[in-house]
């Protein structure tokens, strides 16, 4: 039976469409949508378990990911299988589960999956774009109680043109590089990397995404209403008392408005809530809280939210006691851990980040092999955050989702300032020592103050703040520097990096409807406030990138060689390299690039650098006819001596007796001997011996002949007198 298709078109108004389709794949998903542009093809599907999990969250799960047979390519490594996501993907998996996971009922508990699969691909289209769009119409086609259609769409800023889901070239020319989520009415997720761009840029690229968006959203109500939209499922709703609410409300609320207004530490206001909490909880006997105990303690978490939230609205004082716009007090310390090549530590309030550069050559380059792109980074960052930065004690299971995001934020934050003539591979590494808020931008502020500190020639140091909103309709309040709790218990969080000339990077997620550009905009003029407050402290503790490497840090220099002259240098099985390298204590890297060898040359020791360059340049020498040189003397022979040219040691020639001197030589070395230095001149190659000549004579005075002594031509016999001999 040939099933029935539906399709939506959506055009993006420069001749280039997106397709939504459904009815053909997977159809025992909850949903199921094929999302194309190009050759690209995204499969999404959704489904959602009807018995309710015991946790008390959404256990959401969003999992993205690339075929390699969807760009006709084997999968790397031994088993030839895709295996576990990489970097990128996790990446998309996380820029679409922030924009879904608010729009699900908070009561709803169900296990829900999201998967989305590239299935083909298209070398001008880069799928990350789609997947938010992929996502929200597969729900779209289901019965999951969502709150309403959101897309997500990558806005580039090409020559001052704003352009909807370019492509990874026109994306390499860009200076503003966004992705946006949102729903028809309003933003909830931004996230990109820019050049230096003003707040008012930025804010202009949010909305002209958000109109693209807002036509993505209609195509897929269209979609669903073509298909047959399905009745939102019935679920089981949280239980609700609103007598115990009340109750619970009257007992906590003050008492945490007054320990929200005492100005404690993380750890002591920690302390205080929970005794109020369990003083709450000892009025009821062990019958009620067994009954009613998950119900008392959230309905404590509402009262001691409202109240927080309430003191920063009513009062304009917040947790730890600052104003609104109060930045934590920051201190800063560099060249910390001798045995690095460049240490800092910037410490913020209770958030503290140690970062370390390591410094190598392109052989440590990040390689990155994708269905969808294949490269290397020679600049990457990544971020660790350990359970005892918040004082807890939990199992490690490797590198986390959020370790990831985070850790991508700040490498695009510092990345544009690189410089392109940065001859190092430069690994960041952020270790998260104390949280309490924007561990991420810590983790900025120290990378800036460890590259510096590496001799990494920074353009510009960066820095980052994290800023919050409060607000209840009616009136809002922006935080600069948030913490942890107000992270929690706010609005929005939203992360900002830059110079002192602009923005390099963001991150924002919002938890609230109908945020208003005005408040964004004032967000951005706030967090430049703060960045510029944070940046005078980075700058203080270090003015200017360090001149040089430390002196136990490697040193590097590159060089271009002739491509024939590669398989000189690297030798017989790599040998000459090899032994090099040994001899030097150096690292030797050499790269085909258009026909000529790039050689990368990485050493402690500027005496073992200066040993590679000399064998270099030993290897590239070629003399000129009629150039005399300086030579020395390696090797006696009965019928010459084995002479080396002085500036390119190694390269040696044969000296013979008979261009020895103008008299006749009987032995070597009654005129030269091992070690002596000397000038010779160079005849090139000699057409009769097919050798390279060079003569020591040639450079002496011809000595005159004898009185009376004829020309050797004048002793024969006349050519007629030969003949009749």
């Amino acid at each position: 039976m040939i099933p029935q298709v539906y399709k939506e078109v959506i055009d993006l108004g420069d001749g280039r469409q997106i397709t939504l389709e459904t009815g053909k794949l997977a159809k025992q998903a909850h949903g199921s949508v094929v999302v194309q542009m190009g050759k690209a093809m995204l499969l999404c599907t959704v489904v959602s378990s009807y018995d309710v999990s015991p946790v008390d969250f959404l256990p959401l799960t969003v999992d993205y990911r690339e075929k390699f047979a969807a760009a006709g390519r084997y999968p790397g490594g031994f088993f030839k299988r895709e295996a576990r996501p990489s970097t990128e993907e996790i990446l998309t998996m996380r820029l679409v589960d922030r924009v879904l996971r608010p729009l699900f009922p908070k009561d709803y508990h169900s296990e829900t999956q999201v998967m989305i699969q590239l299935m083909s691909h298209d070398d001008d289209v880069m799928p990350d774009a789609l997947a938010g769009l992929a996502a929200s119409a597969a729900i779209q086609l289901s019965d999951f109680p969502f709150e309403t259609p959101i897309s997500e769409v990558r806005v580039a800023r090409v020559e001052g043109k704003f352009i909807i889901n370019p492509s990874r070239t026109q994306l390499d020319e860009a200076d503003i590089n966004l992705m946006v989520g949102a729903s028809a009415d309003s933003v909830a997720m931004v996230e990109g990397e820019m050049d230096e761009v003003s707040e008012e840029e930025m804010t202009e690229a949010i909305k002209f995404a958000h109109e693209a968006i807002k036509v993505q959203c209609a195509a897929q109500v269209r979609l669903a209403e073509a298909f047959g939209k399905k009745e939102t499922r019935e679920y089981e709703e949280e239980a609700h008392d609103e007598a115990l609410e009340k109750k619970i409300y009257d007992a906590a609320y003050q008492k945490c408005y007054d320990i929200a207004k005492m100005a404690l530490s993380k750890k002591e206001r920690g302390v205080a809530f929970s005794e109020v909490k369990d003083e709450i909880k000892a009025s009821y006997t062990e019958e009620e809280l067994e009954e009613n105990g998950d119900l008392i303690s959230r309905y404590f978490g509402k009262a001691h939210k409202e109240a927080i939230r309430n003191l920063t609205l009513n009062e304009g004082v917040r947790l730890d006691g600052r104003k609104t716009t109060d930045i934590r007090p920051i201190w800063c310390e560099i060249d910390y851990l001798p045995s690095t090549h460049g240490s800092s530590i910037f410490t913020r309030g209770e958030t503290q980040a140690l970062a370390t550069v390591t410094l190598g050559t392109s052989r440590e380059a990040n390689v990155i092999d994708l269905p969808t792109q294949q490269g290397e980074e020679t600049f990457y960052l990544h971020y660790n955050f350990p359970p005892f930065s918040t004082g807890e004690a939990r199992p490690l299971r490797g590198t986390s989702r959020r370790e990831v995001g985070h850790g991508n934020l700040a490498q695009r934050a510092l990345k544009g300032m690189i410089p392109q003539d940065c001859p190092y591979t430069v690994r960041v590494v952020s270790e998260v020592l104390e949280s309490n808020g924007s561990s991420s931008m810590a983790t900025v502020c120290s990378g800036t103050m460890a590259l510096m500190d590496a001799g990494i020639k920074l353009k510009k140091p960066v820095s980052g703040i994290a800023m919050g909103l409060i607000s209840d309709g009616d009136r809002y309040a922006v935080l600069s520097d948030i913490l942890g709790d107000e992270d929690h218990l706010g609005d929005m969080d939203f992360k900002v990096t830059g110079t002192a000339d602009g923005i390099t990077a963001c991150q924002m997620d919002i938890k609230i409807k109908g945020l208003s550009y005005e408040i964004l905009v004032k967000a951005l003029k706030q967090a430049r406030e703060g960045r510029l407050h944070i940046l005078e402290k980075l700058t203080d503790t270090i003015a200017q990138p360090n001149e040089d490497v430390k002196p136990h840090a490697p040193k590097m220099v590159t060089r271009t060689i002739p491509g024939d002259f590669i398989g000189a240098l690297i030798g017989p099985g790599g040998k000459v390299i090899q032994e090099l390298q040994k001899a030097t204590d150096t690292t030797i890297v050499i790269n085909e690039v258009d026909e000529k060898g790039e050689v990368e040359i990485l050493g402690t020791s500027q005496e073992g650098i200066d040993a590679v360059l000399a064998k270099i340049d030993a290897l590239l020498f070629k003399p000129q006819v009629g150039s005399v040189y300086e030579v020395k003397v390696v090797k006696m022979l009965d019928f010459g001596a084995v002479v080396e040219y002085m500036e390119a040691p190694g390269n040696e020639v044969l000296l013979h007796v008979s261009e020895l001197a103008w008299e006749r030589t009987e032995n070597v070395s009654d005129v030269v001997n091992m070690g002596d230095v000397f000038d010779v001149k160079y005849f090139g190659v000699d057409s009769r011996t097919r050798k390279e000549k060079v003569s020591r004579k040639a450079l002496l005075p011809r000595p005159p002949r004898p009185e009376g002594d004829k020309p050797r031509g004048d002793k024969r016999p006349p050519r007629k007198e030969r003949k009749e001999n």
